[in-house]
């Protein structure tokens, strides 16, 4: 137990002025995403950049196109929230039937290409585990960028097995930082149930 505490500080104190920067963006975009904010789309982006070319210099290629999957879905969902004049007045919301049917299709399916990928192409020791937290997390922002209030599940499902994930791969800052969005996910679940309501009384 020493010594992962150890490691864990020893990460923290070599890191990158740009991971800090990666974890602070983060931070701030899911605080923003949980009061509802169009703003958490501009740090995530910021977040996303920096932390790709983090990823870079440690050779995490898979992780790369994972993050540029995040970089399409959040200039998507910020176009969507500023430029679409039905999605400005569209309210938070619940999953119908087709909604479920995509978010299945979206887990599924990419789960069973990104693990075929991870065999075929890389030399990822974790093809399964890696392709789960990713096919989740895509589902989880698809359903952000159409204000559902179910997209803290399935982002949260992700991070529940991304924690462990990036502590296999000793990224540790990464895996504190997942650590915080999963407690804050719980509470942002929560504010949009209270902000969904009140739109629903007023």
């Amino acid at each position: 137990m020493d010594d992962i505490f150890q490691n864990i500080l020893n990460a923290l104190i070599q890191t990158s002025w740009l991971e800090r920067f990666s974890v602070v963006c983060g931070i701030i975009q899911v605080l923003l995403s949980k009061n509802n904010k169009v703003s958490n789309y501009f740090f995530g982006i910021l977040g996303i950049l920096s932390g790709m070319y983090v990823l870079f210099g440690a050779k995490l290629y898979a992780e790369i196109a994972l993050q540029g999957y995040y970089l399409l879905m959040s200039i998507y969902g910020w176009w969507y929230w500023l430029h679409n004049k039905e999605a400005k007045e569209q309210p938070i919301s619940t999953c119908n039937k087709r909604d479920w049917i995509i978010v299945l299709s979206i887990v599924i399916g990419g789960f069973l290409v990104f693990s075929f990928l991870l065999k075929q192409i890389t030399d990822s020791d974790v093809p399964l585990w890696d392709a789960w937290v990713t096919a989740t997390a895509w589902a989880g922002m698809w359903l952000l960028a159409k204000r559902k209030i179910e997209n803290w599940i399935l982002l949260n499902i992700s991070n529940l097995f991304a924690i462990p994930l990036l502590a296999h791969k000793n990224l540790y800052l990464f895996s504190a930082l997942t650590v915080f969005l999963f407690i804050v996910a719980i509470f942002g679940f929560f504010k949009w149930k209270k902000l969904m309501l009140e739109a629903k009384t007023t």
